[in-house]
């Protein structure tokens, strides 16, 4: 009882630094770049990097909760988490909106991603099959941001092949679900059938595990401790991928699916084949991301991770449907009281447009 109380007031107090000194951090990084890309750029590059950070602000907030995990240098690391998701929106737009389906020119600009987790890397022409080029140093600056704080944490080489290899799957994913829409499933599929080594998801769940950045934060996040071992990283990465990513993601799709129908949008909600279905596998997910997060090192952060993630997700007002309602209910269930309570936390947040 002690240690769920204990636990608990860490959850609250987490939250609460969140709020009121990470987010401020956030903002102003994002006003770096939104200031570059408004000074350097032009044209439709300018046009992806500008939404990129007004309509996916959230996801460099998420990322940026890293940054409370014990040791972390919290200026330092939102200034990273903020340099590597602005990368990947900024490329999720170029290859979503700007009318290119070419899986060519989607493959090379997404080793930015992969350039900028390898401190070593030297800056490749990412534009290189793409039609629009002129970025004012963009792409590279980000990729340099990145790059030179990695350089700097003490145990980044024992984690950076891992992170190598969730932004490779990252990458692929990108690639495919980009190109052109009567080509993107069968392709798809190809890929999953060899990637897929996990016999407990189907390939368009694990597909939904690739997506997350979730697992690059923490391992980052894990490096600044200067005796990480090989022990506490396999924990890390077992409860990440595919677990607590693939739950990021399918909550994210769960939340978007009026939109994406709307649009004919890849959704991997889509590939269940019924409500009750869709239920279940949630439900499964949600616990697999918990037991595992329970085995972490500082468990306690890793709980709370999962429970906000269902918590926040589900206090969006995207669900509107009685089913969607419906599986909420059963989630937060499922989830239990502390996530419930974060859940509400949640939606007073959304009111005060403080997230």
């Amino acid at each position: 009882m002690l240690n769920i109380y204990k636990n608990s007031m860490y959850s609250a107090h987490m939250i609460k630094t969140f709020i009121t000194e990470i987010l401020p951090i956030v903002n102003a990084e994002l006003n770096v770049w939104r200031t570059y890309a408004e000074t350097k750029m032009l044209g439709e590059l300018q046009k992806q990097a500008l939404a990129s950070i007004t309509d996916k602000k959230f996801h460099c907030q998420g990322g940026s909760f890293y940054s409370l995990y014990p040791g972390v240098n919290r200026v330092e690391f939102v200034k990273f988490v903020v340099a590597l998701q602005t990368i990947s929106d900024y490329l999720d737009n170029l290859c979503d909106r700007a009318n290119v389906t070419d899986e060519k020119s989607f493959a090379q600009l997404h080793l930015a991603m992969t350039d900028a987790l390898n401190p070593h890397a030297k800056l490749k022409d990412y534009y290189a099959f793409y039609p629009f080029k002129e970025d004012g140093g963009y792409l590279n600056t980000l990729v340099k941001t990145s790059q030179d704080i990695l350089a700097k944490l003490p145990s980044y080489d024992k984690v950076q092949v891992h992170l190598l290899e969730l932004a490779s799957l990252y990458s692929h994913l990108q690639t495919y679900k980009h190109i052109a829409l009567e080509d993107r499933e069968q392709a798809m599929q190809a890929w999953l059938n060899d990637a897929n080594t996990n016999t407990w998801l189907t390939n368009w769940e694990f597909a939904a595990a690739t997506g997350s950045t979730l697992g690059m934060f923490m391992l980052t996040a894990a490096a600044y401790q200067e005796n990480l071992n090989t022990e506490e990283i396999t924990t890390l990465k077992e409860a990440y991928f595919p677990w607590i990513s693939c739950l990021h993601i399918q909550l994210d799709y769960f939340i978007d699916q009026a939109e994406d129908r709307q649009n004919n949008d890849l959704n991997f909600i889509f590939y269940y084949s019924n409500e009750q279905e869709m239920q279940e596998r949630l439900q499964f997910i949600y616990q697999q991301a918990f037991n595992h997060a329970e085995n972490t090192p500082n468990s306690y952060f890793a709980t709370t991770i999962v429970r906000g993630l269902v918590a926040l997700y589900l206090s969006d007002s995207k669900i509107k449907t009685p089913t969607e309602k419906a599986v909420r209910k059963t989630l937060l269930n499922t989830a239990g009281v502390r996530a419930t309570i974060i859940y509400y936390l949640c939606n007073l947040l959304r009111n005060t447009k403080k997230i």
